[in-house]
């Protein structure tokens, strides 16, 4: 219907002109008192005729609308061929969309050339930056003093910040390697919870975690980035004696809860987002913003959902839901 008023508000100039037309010949054979009727049967003749044209116009119209409709939900790549040209204004108006497009596509090219030679300069960085983090490491596990421990927490967080910049500019990378399979949850948890041992013995934090006892259909490289995010984000902001608690909901809920500073309830809503730090990261001054981001994004491609809920100075709870792929036996 929409296009229907359209396409006669476009038309009105030519109806107006024939209605005009009709009018003068009207008023001059008025004018010399000669018959009417032969003025008026012309007129219904031609607007017969017109009318013809204008409803085979319409369809031609309409089909063209329709067409270009259908065209502008694909990409620059796909729109091979426009409709055919049936004036000089349609055909400037394609040979400017041309131009667009070719411009567009050498712009998106080189975007993808850019974003590729980031992701391998980034790549690259990250392997050769590990190697002194690693030599670093060995040098400070022969050690076993507080500063040797404190060393190793710092040197722990530069090795997790590495890693998310890398994970950070993958998200959008089209070889990002989500390999969905059979995935035992436990086998992830123990990852996370060997990695972070240190510092709860150092803080002085209580792990509640008895085995969960279940497969799910994830990635499980991806995951386990995840859950190593929340388990350093409970360390955070949990004070000594504090306890984080590792289980499964019913059906298929992993749940990270920790009785630390909480969040604020104006933060909540918030703190999935990009670079949203809150009250605690502006405080502490150390919060990127990028950690519950990336899990969200990640949980996202691979279809889980991950929510939180938090009571100031009582805790944090952390679910992520992995029940949306069905384990079939």
């Amino acid at each position: 219907m929409e296009f229907f008023i359209q396409y006669w508000k476009r038309r009105r100039k030519e109806i107006f002109v024939f209605l005009l037309f009709c009018l003068i010949f009207l008023g001059v054979f008025a004018m010399y008192h000669l018959p009417l009727e032969a003025a008026y049967y012309p007129a219904l003749l031609c607007a017969f005729v017109g009318g013809v044209f204008v409803v085979l116009d319409y369809r031609q119209a309409r089909g063209k609308h329709k067409r270009l409709r259908e065209m502008g939900k694909l990409t620059a790549e796909l729109m091979d061929e426009l409709p055919e040209v049936q004036s000089w204004e349609e055909a400037d108006y394609q040979c400017l969309i041309s131009v667009i497009r070719d411009e567009n596509m050498e712009l998106r090219e080189g975007a993808e050339k850019r974003f590729t030679d980031l992701i391998d300069y980034y790549t690259t960085w990250v392997h050769q930056i590990k190697t002194p983090i690693a030599s670093m490491r060995l040098t400070l596990q022969g050690e076993d003093s507080e500063l040797s421990r404190r060393l190793m927490t710092e040197l722990q967080r530069i090795e997790q910040y590495v890693d998310m910049v890398l994970c950070y500019l993958r998200l959008d990378s089209d070889s990002t390697d989500y390999v969905l399979c059979r995935v035992d949850l436990d086998a992830v948890v123990r990852q996370a919870v060997r990695k972070f041992a240190g510092q709860f013995v150092m803080l002085g934090i209580r792990l509640d975690y008895k085995p969960l006892e279940a497969t799910v259909v994830t990635d499980e490289k991806w995951l386990l980035f995840v859950v190593e995010q929340i388990l350093s984000n409970a360390i955070k902001y949990t004070r000594g004696g504090g306890t984080v608690t590792v289980e499964l909901e019913s059906p298929k809920t992993l749940l990270i809860r920790d009785t630390g500073i909480g969040i604020a309830p104006e933060d909540l809503p918030r703190v999935f987002e990009k670079g949203y730090t809150g009250y605690n990261g502006r405080s502490d001054k150390k919060a990127s913003g990028l950690g519950l981001y990336l899990c969200r994004r990640i949980c996202n491609n691979l279809g889980h959902k991950i929510s939180a809920t938090s009571c100031l100075d009582e805790g944090t709870a952390i679910r992520i839901d992995l029940k949306q792929h069905e384990v079939i036996d």
